[in-house]
């Protein structure tokens, strides 16, 4: 692969709440480094709905020589709003794309799902409920979310570009049959569960197999046994409050299986290598609202439910990294040695 990145996290913003709650520019240069110089990633998808957050990210990686895909992720807005913070973050990454550094910008991802106005429902789950709960209308409803969402991207692309004059593609999902002539890679969220890893192989060929470069970001599982055979549902294990969403508790008990999550992308990596994607980008570093809790109530170890590859301490420091608040899983490992080999 030309690009071998990971996601970075600045924090997901929904109803004027940030899921990372602190953010400080001093950890995140660190982690970056650490993600350039013990990952050997050479790009890192940056993400979340702060576009001050995302441009302070950015800079840093730029610094550090890593390219950037910049990527600002809207959450439940209208399609005025998304408007709004794509051509905000557009102009964000032009300045650094001017001054020097190796920028993608992401054109949003998985919209359809994410936000208002392309499916009905009011919530993620009501909008997927109503895509895929009467399988006779599938057909139908597939494609007229691929003509609202392709109508929106035109408008979208056409703003982005007259402000941002790099490379831009944007994270899909498959179902919703994205006009690719918009943009200068296909990029998708693909994520294999067990019912279709008898053919995932196959899938990632065909999609290399398209004229342009192929970016696959979005892909990981989370900590427990058995998460692989259900991602991307493998956090919905996790409780979560009805009103802000914030994280609350797991909603039984789980066995910890750092050994799955590290093999699950390790063999995803692989297919990805051999089969000649152009960058790929595991999702993801961490995610601080989902701590690693090892006493008390197991359904409190929150990072059961994490598709981090570190898990976030609350009240001590690590121990491979003492003066950060995170200690490396087996995925960190398995990701470092197929970077560094591959």
């Amino acid at each position: 692969m030309r690009a071998k990145g990971i996601c970075y996290d600045t924090g997901f913003v929904r109803n004027g709440s940030n899921s990372r709650e602190h953010f400080d520019p001093d950890l995140v240069e660190k982690e970056l480094t650490i993600i350039r110089d013990d990952l050997h990633c050479n790009a890192v998808h940056i993400t979340g709905g702060d576009p001050e957050r995302l441009e302070v990210t950015a800079r840093c990686a730029a610094r550090l020589g890593l390219e950037i895909w910049f990527s600002p992720y809207p959450l439940d807005l209208t399609a005025d709003e998304i408007l709004t913070l794509l051509v905000d973050c557009a102009e964000r990454a032009e300045r650094l794309r001017t001054q020097g550094a190796e920028v993608v910008f992401i054109t949003g991802a998985e919209l359809s799902v994410m936000n208002h106005g392309f499916l009905e429902g009011g919530s993620t789950d009501e909008r997927l409920a109503w895509l895929l709960g009467d399988p006779a209308r599938r057909p139908e409803r597939f494609a007229a979310v691929g003509n609202r969402l392709n109508a929106f991207l035109r408008e979208a692309v056409a703003a982005v570009r007259e402000r941002f004059h790099g490379k831009v593609s944007y994270a899909a999902i498959q179902f919703e049959a994205v006009d690719w002539d918009l943009f200068d890679f296909t990029t998708f969220e693909l994520i294999r569960s067990a019912e279709v890893a008898d053919r995932f192989r196959d899938a990632v060929r065909s999609l290399v197999a398209q004229p342009k470069p192929v970016a696959i970001t979005g892909f990981g599982t989370a900590t427990w046994r058995g998460a692989g055979d259900v991602a991307p549902r493998s956090m919905e294990i996790l409780e979560t409050d009805a009103v802000t969403g914030a994280p609350l508790r797991l909603t039984g008990l789980y066995e910890r299986d750092e050994a799955g999550q590290a093999a699950y992308l390790r063999e995803l990596l692989e297919i990805f290598d051999s089969e000649g994607v152009d960058s790929a980008f595991v999702f993801l570093f961490a995610l601080y609202n989902l701590p690693h809790r090892p006493d008390g109530d197991p359904r409190d170890d929150l990072d059961l439910a994490s598709l981090g590859i570190v898990k976030v301490l609350e009240d001590r420091r690590g121990d491979t990294y003492p003066d950060l608040p995170w200690e490396p899983k087996a995925a960190f490992a398995a990701i470092a040695d197929h970077y560094r080999n591959g």
